[in-house]
């Protein structure tokens, strides 16, 4: 049932035999649920998001074919827990279906009435060449470069009363931002202030620097 993309390694060759029998091959040979994922090759980089369309494709697919449906959801519950790392509750889930695996795995295994399964081991792990995707995550993501303080300095102003005062400013700092603080701080309306650098008026958006 299914087949994989690709090819694998270590021993799985003797497990992947595709199609579908009924009471045959098991022998009432049954071993406990392996550790170990099976490591394989696919024939061409995959994404994540490849890897899940195609995992997808297979378990909405399976069903149809041999099989009961209760148990392609215990094997479909068995994968992803084994491949979370949580052996025990994978083996638990197998058990409770009375799944049984004559090569400890789950790439072919049986149930009670002697139907046949076989998972693909795209199913199982994601490939030795898998493309990760955290390159299209948000840049967001990312650090951001630190920021360079702003460099501040006291700015003398003479008002047209003849009162000498000082405002906190910086390079950055525009003409409108100057007139704001002015007004917080001797509540003068912005709108009625007229700056004057050297005689000359500036403007709104010009610079302290100006």
């Amino acid at each position: 049932m299914g087949g994989c993309v690709g090819r694998y390694w270590e021993g799985w060759e003797d497990t992947q035999s595709r199609g579908s029998s009924r009471n045959g091959g098991r022998g009432g040979r049954n071993e406990p649920l392996k550790k170990d994922r099976p490591k394989w090759k696919s024939d061409y980089p995959m994404t994540e998001g490849q890897l899940r369309s195609k995992r997808d494709e297979f378990w909405d697919t399976a069903p149809a074919f041999e099989g009961r449906k209760e148990i392609w959801d215990a094997l479909k519950a068995a994968a992803v827990a084994l491949e979370c790392n949580d052996h025990e509750l994978a083996q638990a889930i197998v058990d409770g279906a009375s799944i049984t695996l004559p090569h400890g795995t789950l790439t072919e295994c049986y149930d009670e009435l002697g139907n046949r399964y076989q998972l693909p081991v795209y199913c199982l792990a994601p490939p030795v060449n898998l493309i990760s995707e955290r390159s299209d995550e948000d840049p967001s993501d990312s650090p951001e470069p630190p920021v360079a303080p702003k460099k501040e300095f006291q700015l003398k102003v003479r008002l047209s009363t003849g009162k000498d005062l000082r405002l906190s400013a910086s390079m950055a700092d525009t003409i409108g931002q100057l007139k704001k603080q002015l007004q917080a701080q001797e509540d003068i309306d912005a709108a009625h202030q007229r700056w004057f650098f050297s005689a000359s008026c500036s403007r709104q958006d010009a610079a302290a620097r100006h």
